[in-house]
């Protein structure tokens, strides 16, 4: 599949820094430059999202993983598995994020966030009560806030993306370990 929206042009000084901060200018923000307000809106609230420090980064990182794989978002996965290196977080779990319940990394705290999340996504959503509850009392309650929130940025970039026809950059391909493929559906991280 190809992009459904051509790239924009950029301002240089956006088109710089970015490519300062990561190596690439990324394929979202070019196709949603056709909208600066869009983009600009999209980038600010991401910037704010990641501003966000009362969930440890592991956990943030491996929901918005789970969200882009069940999606089908490969810039998504692509780039979180990416940024889950520069954070230093272990490269093998955020590898099996895909695969999640197959693997056996994860300990049960990561186990749930990733079921949170995947339920979070479903349409409708399934969020249990006892789910709920457990990461509540696990995490508290302005932790869940934020997670909650979390997967939604995570819902509303991997569906944007997915929509405009947006696919894997090939950030992870310089994380030394490949990402695993999601059971049942077919490479993510393929252009």
């Amino acid at each position: 599949m190809a992009l459904r929206i051509s790239k924009a042009t950029l301002p240089a000084e956006l088109r710089e820094n970015m490519i300062a901060q990561i190596g690439a200018v990324p394929e979202p923000v070019e196709v949603a430059w056709h909208n600066p307000p869009v983009a600009q809106a999209s980038l600010q609230f991401g910037h704010q999202v990641g501003e966000w420090k009362t969930v440890d980064e592991r956990l943030k990182t491996f929901a918005h993983m789970a969200v882009a794989a069940q999606i089908g978002c490969s810039w998504c996965l692509d780039i979180n598995y990416f940024m889950a290196q520069n954070k230093q977080l272990d490269p093998i779990k955020a590898s099996q994020v895909p695969r999640w319940r197959e693997s056996d990394v994860f300990d049960p705290l990561e186990r749930e966030v990733l079921e949170y999340a995947e339920a979070m996504t479903n349409t409708p959503t399934t969020v249990t009560d006892e789910l709920a509850a457990s990461l509540l009392q696990q995490l508290g309650p302005a932790a869940l806030v934020e997670l909650t929130a979390l997967i939604g940025f995570a819902n509303f970039a991997s569906r944007v993306n997915t929509a405009h026809g947006i696919k894997s950059q090939g950030y992870a391909e310089s994380c030394g370990i490949p990402l695993a493929e999601r059971i049942g559906k077919t490479s993510l991280i393929s252009k």
